[in-house]
């Protein structure tokens, strides 16, 4: 996999309160492309980290609705992905992002 394509399948690290209690059980929360499939995500991951992953869970966030100026709107979605990590093995998400 070529750096341009995981660049773009993995976009950031998703930091939030579950996405830290998760990272305690060895599970990390990317946001990926709109595009990427399971495997694309699973060899950005284990090329741009040097980890082995055990497993990839793929969730399309829809956007929240809004209003603005009395007009209503939508943000937009995203499409994030639950990485399992092998036992042992870790990423600094702060380091890298």
């Amino acid at each position: 996999m070529s750096n341009e394509r995981i660049l773009n399948t993995l976009r950031a690290p998703h930091i939030s309160e579950k996405a830290a209690r998760l990272a305690e059980g060895n599970q990390y929360v990317f946001v990926v492309a709109p595009d990427a499939t399971k495997a694309d995500v699973r060899a950005a991951v284990e090329q741009m980290f040097d980890v082995k992953v055990e497993q990839v869970n793929l969730v399309n966030a829809k956007g929240k609705v809004k209003s603005f100026r009395f007009r209503a709107g939508n943000r937009q979605g995203k499409r994030k992905a639950y990485v399992r990590l092998a036992d042992g093995q870790t990423i600094d998400v702060a380091a890298k992002a």
